[in-house]
């Protein structure tokens, strides 16, 4: 197995004294694992970060072996996790992926996604910039893995106008007329999702409530709960960012 690709590194592992296991995410061959000798040095510490965008050479005698990893830096967005707001974006996003995709399996969609989110994130650290992309890369990522919402349509009487709700149960958009007697239990659905555009800080939080309900629920089911506190700490965040 040898494999040469450019890559975005999502998550790092301590392994033995001095090694890490590194995942990152390549355009045509998906989530790669490889063991990285002396991926802890103090050389590879600064090019072995999430979100930064690396040359990966892996290398193994099987298919069924841990492959050798060796690394090239070709961007660094190190300097971002300076700052809470933008650290928290970047290890929620590399975090996220790195738990819902399975190995070996190509999603250039969310390849480019990730990377437009995490290109967002660098260019505009206050979040306005960034949060609409995110809760967008959410629902890519839902919908890829075949959890995706339907937002066209309402679930109750079919109708394709005045859609203002989602259902938690099903994933599926709600008109007024449909919602009648039942709002309380169903996610006000911000019209961003549906017509595009910018939002409003409201309309970002709501977004996020939707996606990160169907994430839990459905992609995130018995994963590591540090995945689940990055997510908390950014709309922890993001709450007091706008309050």
């Amino acid at each position: 197995m040898h494999l040469r690709s450019e890559a975005i590194v999502l998550a790092i592992r301590a392994h033995g004294e001095h090694g890490a296991i590194v995942r990152a995410l390549t355009e045509s061959d998906g989530l790669q694992p490889g063991y990285v000798r002396g991926g802890r040095s103090r050389a590879l510490r600064p090019i072995l970060q999430p979100a930064n965008l690396i040359l990966g050479d892996w290398r193994a005698r099987t298919e069924d072996q841990l492959p050798g990893l060796t690394v090239e830096l070709i961007h660094s967005r190190a300097p971002l996790f300076r700052e809470p707001l933008p650290a928290a974006a970047l290890d929620w996003a590399t975090a996220l992926t790195a738990a819902a995709l399975p190995d070996g399996q190509p999603y250039p969609r969310l390849h480019s996604a990730l990377d437009g989110v995490l290109s967002a994130v660098e260019a505009a650290p206050a979040a306005r910039g960034w949060a609409v992309a995110l809760v967008r890369y959410e629902l890519l990522l839902l919908a890829d893995l075949g959890f995706g919402l339907d937002l066209e349509r309402c679930a109750a009487t079919g109708a394709t106008s005045d859609l203002a709700f989602v259902s938690p149960r099903s994933g599926s958009a709600v008109s007024v007329g449909g919602a009648y007697g039942y709002e309380d239990r169903l996610f006000p659905l911000p019209g961003f999702l549906t017509q595009g555009g910018a939002a409003e800080w409201d309309d970002i939080l709501a977004g996020l409530r939707i996606t990160g309900h169907f994430l839990e629920r459905d992609v995130l089911i018995g994963r590591d709960a540090e995945v689940l506190a990055a997510r908390s700490r950014l709309v922890d965040r993001l709450k007091r960012a706008v309050a």
